[in-house]
């Protein structure tokens, strides 16, 4: 068990690609949130950006605790997540997506729990304090509604398909805001290169025994025009095959 009391690294691997318009706002607020008894490390994967993030990140060069990778081409966020956790030295770990979908000022009420030894991963759920738990993206214009309906119900089925086959009581297993034990994500080996990627590695820690806990956090989701990346069918077709092979493969 790690005390409240002993200095901790914390690792917040940050992949970014066309995030122009919310990269460098997000990055300032990770630099700026205050956490007591723990130290960041912020690493940076610009994944070959061509709307001048590349450009933009590069200013954050040499700060103190921030680390800036560069890729040649895109991959994927799981490529760009394995690239950030092979230099990770923190105890704990966060992947914090590059848009401001997911509130920093969460993070030292879901890091408590790992630091007095309560959990292995802290979900932040999107469903818990929602009236509705599984409609949490709510958008204006009759194409944006039906994609947001659609990606919801996504995610809530995707989540009860992945309690029944891994034994689990997760509320919002499709979050991206999941913070981790390194040491636990330092000894899986990861395949997914894209979304799939975050399904992969909770099957995977499930499967280990790893002990999981949700907690509620703030969460104001963007619309495809905002440039929200993931896509229903193609990414949606790939998290179901993920859930469903390494419920029966490693």
């Amino acid at each position: 068990m790690t005390s409240p009391l002993s200095p901790v690294l914390f690792t917040i691997i940050i992949p970014v690609y066309n995030e122009r318009p919310t990269a460098g706002v997000l990055i300032d607020r990770v630099l700026e949130v205050p956490l007591d008894v723990v130290e960041k490390e912020i690493i940076i994967v610009e994944g070959g950006s061509t709307d001048g993030t590349r450009e933009l990140v590069r200013a954050y060069e040499g700060r103190p605790g921030v680390r800036v990778v560069y890729e040649d081409a895109p991959r994927g966020k799981g490529a760009a997540v394995r690239r950030g956790l092979a230099m990770a030295t923190g105890e704990i770990l966060l992947i914090q997506d590059g848009d401001l979908e997911y509130d920093v000022a969460d993070y030292p009420r879901l890091l408590a729990p790992l630091l007095e030894g309560r959990c292995d991963v802290v979900f932040g759920s999107r469903a818990m304090d929602h009236a509705q738990c599984w409609q949490y993206r709510q958008f204006k214009g009759r194409w944006e509604r039906f994609y947001g309906l659609l990606v919801n119900w996504g995610g809530h089925f995707y989540t009860i398909l992945f309690n029944l086959l891994y034994g689990t009581s997760l509320t919002d297993g499709a979050t991206m805001f999941k913070i981790f034990r390194t040491e636990h994500l330092k000894s899986l080996v990861m395949r997914s290169d894209g979304f799939d990627y975050d399904w992969e590695l909770i099957a995977k820690l499930a499967k280990r025994g790893r002990r999981f806990l949700d907690l509620p956090i703030s969460y104001k989701a963007r619309t495809r025009t905002e440039g929200k990346k993931i896509r229903f069918w193609r990414d949606g077709t790939r998290v179901l095959l993920a859930i469903l092979r390494y419920r029966l493969q490693d």
